[in-house]
């Protein structure tokens, strides 16, 4: 099956967990469905750099050949080791979610990597809740390099690891299992968004959430989590240039392009490349990360902008969609909506959308479209995807950091 990535939210906690999820489209191109078509997860050693704190992203197919997925290398160590150490490749970089999950499949057996244990000895392992799925898998500790940057012994999630096969009923009724790389469509995510954890004080305070889970080898149980243990976004554990980041993707043609490559910086306002400049700046709700989106008179109420999104999913009823997923009008449509920060700011913005069956089908070798649109998982929900970073510097502040802009959490553009 041909399979391209479109990454929608779970919303229902106190700090929003926003995950990348799978939607089955047609004329995105790939048919094996074997993990090796990842690379298992590409080579030894350090990820490529264009300044002491950047890599480069390169929108690409990815391991199930899709459109519009931001991918970055990430070193993932064991803690404290300069030796024990494996860089994945096509990881998604996702603004909409924080903390690095990764395949087993594509993690080397060798890396030994220390699972996490709860105060009763028992492990502990995730159920992150994606819009069209879940992802499966302990929480582990390891060290994250990208860059010059370097996060020491942070948790992590390792997907589908077969020391834990059992999923819970939980996990299992709450959405799809994702349990290989070519179901997800990546070989892990990068999550860099505006928390510091993934789920937040919710996970820690209540078990109902369905998210963590204490594990022996015979069960698993639903339990609080700890927030120093929940899986965290690597940025805010760097040393340095660690209050955020900042996205910067060329204008691609209305045609698409093949290739495109980019930027992502750490910190905010910490080094030259870094700086807010005269960025607008986009306060969100300290416990959701949501802003207010203006369109057609209708306040979407539950916006946000997202990376790992290959689109912009809002709600539309003139607009007819796609079997794909995605809308087709007949023609190009050009549309402006307004985003509102909690700060009050406003800032009217531009965008098109395309027929997607047709751009898609007209420009088979293009895997970057800055004109993808569709129906969005509300009514009152706006995804600012990918397509919104072309052209752009996007900046996203973490929560509690001070930066130029004032304190995160933000977005900035």
């Amino acid at each position: 099956m041909n399979n391209c990535n479109r990454k929608l939210p779970w919303l229902a906690r106190w700090h929003v967990l926003l995950l990348a999820c799978v939607l089955a489209l047609a004329a995105c191109g790939g048919d094996d469905d074997d993990d090796s078509a990842s690379g298992n997860g590409g080579s030894t050693g350090g990820s490529s750099t264009v300044a002491a704190n950047a890599v480069s992203i390169a929108i690409g197919g990815g391991p199930a050949n899709n459109i519009n997925l931001p991918l970055v290398s990430v070193t993932i160590c064991a803690p404290n080791s300069s030796r024990d150490c494996q860089t994945i490749d096509n990881m998604l970089v996702d603004t909409g979610s924080s903390g690095v999950r990764v395949y087993a499949s594509v993690l080397a057996p060798s890396i030994p990597l220390p699972q996490e244990l709860l105060a009763d000895g028992s492990a502990l392992v995730e159920c992150a809740q994606f819009a069209d799925g879940n992802t499966w898998g302990p929480v582990m500790r390891a060290d994250i390099k990208m860059a010059s940057q370097l996060a020491t012994a942070i948790p992590i999630q390792v997907i589908a690891d077969t020391r834990f096969p059992a999923v819970p009923t939980e996990c299992v009724n709450s959405g799809e299992i994702l349990d290989t790389v070519r179901s997800f469509g990546a070989n892990g995510v990068l999550g860099i968004g505006v928390f510091q954890e993934d789920c937040g004080i919710a996970c820690a305070l209540t078990i109902g959430h369905g998210i963590y889970f204490s594990c022996t080898t015979a069960t698993c149980r639903t339990v609080a989590a700890p927030m120093a243990q929940q899986v965290q976004n690597p940025v805010a554990f760097f040393a340095t240039d660690n209050n955020g980041v900042a996205i910067t993707l060329p204008a691609v043609p209305a045609e698409g392009a093949a290739n495109v490559t980019g930027l992502l910086v750490f910190g905010i306002g910490t080094q030259s490349n870094n700086a807010l400049g005269s960025a607008t700046v986009l306060t969100v709700d300290p416990d959701t990360g949501l802003f207010t989106t203006i369109y057609k008179g209708n306040a979407l109420r539950r916006s946000f902008i997202d990376s790992g999104s290959n689109g912009l999913f809002f709600p539309e009823s003139t607009i007819p969609a796609c079997t794909s997923g995605f809308y087709c009008p007949p023609a190009t449509l050009s549309l402006t909506a307004t985003h509102q920060g909690l700060n009050g700011v406003q800032r009217e913005i531009p965008f098109t959308v395309a027929n997607a069956d047709v751009l898609i089908k007209n420009n088979p070798g293009a895997r970057a479209y800055g004109n993808l649109g569709g129906p969005g998982l509300s009514v009152d929900m706006f995804d600012w995807g990918l397509p919104f970073y072309f052209g752009r510097t996007v900046f996203t502040a973490i929560e509690g950091r001070a930066t130029p802009g004032g304190v995160g959490p933000y977005y900035a553009y």
